[in-house]
């Protein structure tokens, strides 16, 4: 690949971002960014036409021929070799669905055929960006996790997410694996925070930065931090022992509160002979950016298993 300037894309549900990335330099170029709102009710067209307008936004800053490549952080459910969107009835974006979104983008922007586009899970593109230029960087075994709406999570092999195995969960994914009463998602997401928070206090929670702001002064409120950091180490450890982790990351709205549930979470990985490296997201928003620019790159690309390289 001769010139090194790609586009990153994060698909967000109410936003797209768009932002050149150096793959040589591994260095985000934060002023070659563009985001747009989006109306993920809105038309196909209309859709399409907000995400084409963020990239063309992007590409006419670029010198002229600089641009290489294009990769989206695409929620699901997607096919995401061909690029063929498949959302239905996950309240967003439905009006795509059956839409090739790689030669609708191709046919609005007029992109020469060697300019690749190509897609990957959100979630595992914020893993591959974290494994990739985070501190997660000098490990070979690295699992991510995202703490937010939802509890999303990736296992990397020397960068590569890893789906299939004796050793990771099905799709790499842990939210749908049963914990107490239901299943992790329900345990290891912001809706687990509300539900404790107005069941002990019968008030509004407000949200979890404004109980983490309480926590700081109410012990009552801190104890609900207490309690989910243990039950954090105590579901993620077997899965980075039976994974062999060298390190963890947590990324997500809720690892901003981190602080107030670190200590509890570090005991129950010590408790159960657990002894990976635990790191905080160093990138932020900028990891599903990272991990979807890394798409382009065709040697990286053609490591994916489930991915056909085009």
């Amino acid at each position: 690949m001769n010139n090194q300037i790609v586009i990153g894309i994060d698909i967000g549900g109410s936003h797209i971002t768009s932002m050149g990335v150096d793959l040589q330099r591994k260095e985000i170029l934060k002023h070659l960014t563009c985001r747009k709102p989006v109306d993920c009710h809105g038309t196909a067209d209309e859709i399409l036409s907000t995400w084409a307008a963020s990239l063309h936004e992007v590409i006419i800053q670029l010198p002229e021929g600089s641009l290489s490549g294009i990769g989206f952080a695409m929620p699901g459910p997607f096919h995401y070799p061909t690029g063929l969107a498949l959302f239905e009835g996950v309240k967003k974006y439905d009006n795509l669905y059956n839409i090739n979104v790689r030669d609708e983008i191709r046919k609005r922007l007029d992109l020469h055929d060697n300019i690749s586009v190509r897609f990957l899970n959100d979630a595992s593109c914020f893993a591959v960006g974290e494994a990739w230029m985070g501190p997660a960087s000098g490990c070979r075994r690295t699992v991510v996790i995202t703490l937010g709406t939802g509890f999303g999570s990736a296992f990397l092999l020397d960068g590569i997410p890893i789906e299939k195995g004796d050793d990771v969960p099905e799709a790499g994914c842990v939210y749908h694996l049963p914990f107490g009463e239901s299943n992790a998602d329900d345990h290891f997401s912001s809706r687990w925070f509300k539900r404790v928070y107005e069941n002990r206090f019968s008030r509004d929670s407000g949200g979890v930065r404004e109980m983490s702001e309480e926590a700081l002064v109410n012990p009552d409120v801190r104890a609900i931090f207490t309690e989910f950091g243990d039950n954090l180490g105590s579901f993620l450890a077997p899965w980075l022992m039976k994974f062999r982790a060298d390190c963890l990351t947590i990324g997500g709205n809720i690892s901003r509160g981190y602080e107030l549930f670190e200590e509890p979470f570090r005991q129950a990985l010590k408790r159960d002979h657990c002894h990976s490296k635990v790191f905080l997201s160093a990138l932020g928003e900028y990891a599903a950016i990272a991990g979807s620019a890394r798409l382009t790159d065709d040697l990286f690309y053609s490591k994916l298993p489930y991915i056909s390289t085009k």
